[in-house]
């Protein structure tokens, strides 16, 4: 592999629970594997997709720069060299990305001088105005630059730009809507999961009529607005771009679930459960979180939830059931 040395910082995955030189030993093996999977003719991409959800994720953006494109089923040889240039002055929201953009600072890596932040946040007002223009179906939202700056500290913008164009046509289509309907359906699938999973945290976050907008920013950016160490953003891209568009519900799901007794030991009130649930913990144990992910998925599959979204709906919106409509795409 031809790994090009990181922009961002810290990008590499502890393995959890590991002595060091079993650390080591496992990791020289991973990437072993990783290679190897590269290297088949064809790309073994369900086996890539096997070490992006396995423990430690794809270990370095060294390794995720030859990776995401497979996952993503993008051919990099097929990559323009250059883009064409968009027309800010002319475009409809270029104003609100740049505002956006100018406040995502905390999302650039501690340390990086101004000069090259700039550069990498003009990079990004590109990226996201060139997707936009080439797709007029789709349309902006407040967030989304947060996954795209996670895309561009990874990969350099030619590569950049052409998996943010494929991610924003399928994992992220429902959030590119004109309206938040289907947005808000995918977030109706989070109860359905809990209340499987742990009855009593189901029945006392219904009693304390929290809904599901605390999660909100967490499924429209994978995470990436509400992490603040990009070790774990990053391992969060490995394991949803390896899996079903769907994920990330079932893995803010496992947060919650997995804070059971601060849920439960809250003051029943709407405004407190949501202060507490918005905010998300900076010691979770991914590794597990990631696993059990996984393992919600298999046992209460979407189709399966998508009668238990209907009643949760039924509770909460006036009028009865909203028509079930959703773009997922499994590539």
């Amino acid at each position: 592999m031809n790994l090009k040395k990181s922009r961002s910082v810290g990008a590499a995955s502890p393995l959890n629970g590991l002595g060091k030189q079993d650390a080591e030993s496992r990791r020289k093996r991973k990437v072993a594997e990783i290679t190897q999977a590269l290297n088949t003719t064809p790309v073994d991409v369900a086996a890539l997709r096997r070490m992006a959800i396995s423990e430690g994720g794809l270990l370095s953006d060294e390794i995720r720069r030859q990776v995401w494109p497979r996952l993503l089923n993008v051919s990099v040889e097929n990559i323009p060299e250059q883009l064409e240039p968009v027309d800010r002055d002319n475009n409809k929201d270029f104003n609100q990305v740049l505002l956006d953009v100018q406040r995502s600072l905390r999302r650039f890596p501690p340390g990086m001088p101004d000069e090259q932040r700039e550069g990498l946040q003009e990079e990004l007002i590109d990226i996201i105005l060139w997707v936009l223009v080439k797709n007029p179906q789709l349309h902006y939202y407040q967030g989304y630059h947060d996954i795209v700056v996670t895309f561009l500290l990874v990969l350099e913008e030619r590569l950049a730009t052409a998996l943010v164009e494929k991610l924003s046509t399928h994992h992220l289509r429902d959030f590119m809507d004109p309206t938040m309907d289907n947005t808000k359906h995918i977030l109706n699938y989070l109860m359905p999961i809990i209340e499987r999973v742990n009855p009593e945290v189901y029945d006392f976050m219904q009693q304390a009529e929290v809904g599901t907008i605390f999660a909100l920013s967490w499924l429209i950016t994978w995470f990436g607005h509400v992490l603040s160490d990009f070790r774990h953003v990053v391992r969060l891209y490995d394991f949803f771009l390896a899996c079903h568009p769907l994920m990330p519900i079932y893995f803010a799901a496992v947060i919650v679930l997995h804070r059971e007794e601060e849920v439960l030991d809250c003051e029943c009130d709407m405004a407190m459960m949501h202060h507490l649930l918005s905010r998300i913990p900076e010691d979770l144990p991914y590794e597990t979180l990631i696993s059990r992910a996984g393992d919600l998925f298999v046992q209460f599959p979407p189709s399966e939830l998508a009668r238990e979204r209907i009643k949760f709906l039924q509770i909460f919106i006036l009028g009865g059931t909203i028509p079930f409509k959703i773009h997922v795409h499994c590539l």
